[in-house]
């Protein structure tokens, strides 16, 4: 099948001199984009990359890591994207669980994170040669694994989702195609490496035949900067941005003039209602688009466009996208009639293959179709909504899963690297929401009540991301339980626990 990269470079054959990425450093046509992938590629195949090898790419955010991940589906392999700034350990656990038989990175990251890649490391700053062995990849399958993601797993360690090219290069050209993106698209890459909203964020664009501005992260956090880049670089497209960010530009003095210009902004990976109750639309000066869906089905599966004056009383998250199905179904998966609240079950193009390894999670969670053709699998979400004349609106968690910040976490991994610590005994973490619609996490802990929470937090910090960390530690002489003797999780949720 044609993949987006091959798309990509028919930009370059058409118009070579058309600006493809912009960076602090300077500007790169589509001619040089595609001659840097292409040599990568060339250099990836000759050690060893073919489809279904996964490739864990760890660059520093920038052309390095655009190029990096193109290169990788170029050479044939599957990408497996880190974010240096992650944790080490964290990032060999990703780098374990998603199964990566080669590494891209560059010399001095290789040297500071030690990741546990046993096969062939290749350096963007000392490629090599291409040598034997590096003749064109063909066409890959559209069932050939595409990239690898991860989600917060029940186990202590992430899981590593594999989807396939038919899901991803669909979805990709749905996003063009339903957003009405062009050469004079203008994205600035919002999300942050190692998470599959950057690779909307990165190659959507580029798709598209426009430009993607990319800048440090530390520039899209600092609104006098963030407005400066939007400004000077005529940034048309926000595609991967969270209502917690849109919350945080919108707290700003002048969060018009941050937003201004802006055609186009996509938000995904929480609930968009709090923006939408405190009057942030009317901040949004083009189409403001909600979209939903887990990773476990490429991205996205629904979207809705929020008209000018919404309806902040639902969560709606519109309608399925091309290629996808979405069914409400009971516990007997049986459909439930429009208007009931039922769990969402995700079938068609987007899912994917299934958890690597991990066998019995995901037949678990990836179920056959009961109203589909033969062999037609559906993703079961563990979220509820109901459906009306909009399409669904988003009810919630059916399980202990929550959204922060755009991620999805099971506080199950964050307990099990509390009782990591030796001086933890007992761990149980809820989750809650602030004045200002912000889920975050309280950990209730037991153990010796002389270590301080800066001690805890540097503990997991060692292992975990920051939208994983607690904001609060509440210590307890011991876990209140149910009659079953399990941890009572409901009741230190309304309490917020008792201080020992």
């Amino acid at each position: 099948m044609r993949t987006f990269v091959d798309d990509i470079a028919a930009h370059a054959g058409r118009h070579p001199d058309r600006v493809a990425v912009v960076t602090p450093a300077g500007e790169l046509t589509y001619a040089e984009l595609t001659a840097r992938i292409d040599s990568l590629a060339g250099v990836l195949r000759a050690r060893g990359a073919r489809p279904e090898v996964v490739c864990a790419v760890a660059v520093e955010r920038g052309v390095d890591a655009v190029v990096a991940m193109a290169a990788v589906v170029r050479s044939g392999a599957a990408f497996l994207s880190l974010d240096p700034e992650q944790p080490a350990a964290r990032l060999a656990a990703l780098v374990r669980s998603g199964g990566a038989g080669m590494l891209l990175t560059s010399s001095e990251l290789s040297a500071r994170l030690d990741l546990p890649v046993t096969g062939p490391r290749v350096l963007l700053d000392r490629p090599g040669p291409v040598g034997p062995g590096s003749a064109p990849a063909g066409a890959p399958e559209e069932r050939a694994l595409a990239y690898v993601s991860h989600t917060s797993g029940t186990t202590g360690e992430p899981s590593a989702v594999l989807v396939e090219h038919r899901g991803l290069d669909s979805y990709l050209r749905f996003v063009v195609r339903d957003y009405g993106l062009g050469p004079d698209t203008v994205g600035l890459q919002v999300a942050p490496l190692g998470y599959d909203a950057s690779v909307r964020d990165t190659f959507a664009p580029l798709l598209a035949g426009g430009r993607l501005v990319v800048v440090p992260r530390s520039a899209l956090l600092r609104p006098e900067e963030f407005e400066e880049v939007v400004r000077n670089e005529g940034v048309t497209a926000l595609l991967s941005v969270t209502p917690s960010f849109l919350s945080f530009l919108a707290g700003q003095p002048d969060a018009a003039a941050l937003l201004a210009g802006l055609r186009l902004v996509v938000s995904s990976g929480e609930s968009l209602r709090p923006f939408l109750a405190a009057g942030g639309r009317a901040l949004v000066p083009g189409a403001l688009v909600n979209q939903y869906g887990p990773t476990e089905c490429t991205m996205t599966s629904t979207r809705y466009a929020v008209p000018s004056d919404p309806d902040t009383s639902r969560d709606l998250v519109g309608t399925p996208i091309d290629g996808v199905v979405v069914r409400l179904l009971d516990e007997a998966l049986a459909p439930v009639p429009d208007g009931s609240a039922g769990e969402v079950y995700i079938g068609g193009t987007g899912v994917a293959r299934g958890y690597r390894g991990l066998p019995g999670r995901t037949a678990e969670r990836f179920v056959p179709d009961p109203l589909g053709p033969p062999g037609a699998r559906l993703y079961r979400t563990g979220d509820l909504a109901r459906r009306g004349p909009e399409g669904l609106a988003y009810l919630g968690r059916g399980d202990r899963q929550v959204k922060i910040r755009g991620y999805r976490v099971d506080p199950a991994e964050v307990e099990g690297a509390l009782l990591a610590h030796p001086a933890v005994t007992g761990a149980v973490v809820t989750s809650a929401t602030d004045g200002q619609g912000r889920v975050f996490l309280t950990a209730h802990v037991t153990g010796d009540p002389a270590v301080p929470d800066t001690a805890l937090r540097a503990h997991l910090g060692t292992t975990l991301p920051p939208h994983l960390m607690p904001r609060r530690f509440v210590r307890l002489a011991e876990l209140p339980t149910t009659r079953g003797g399990k941890a009572d999780r409901r009741a230190l949720a309304e309490s917020g626990g008792t201080r020992s």
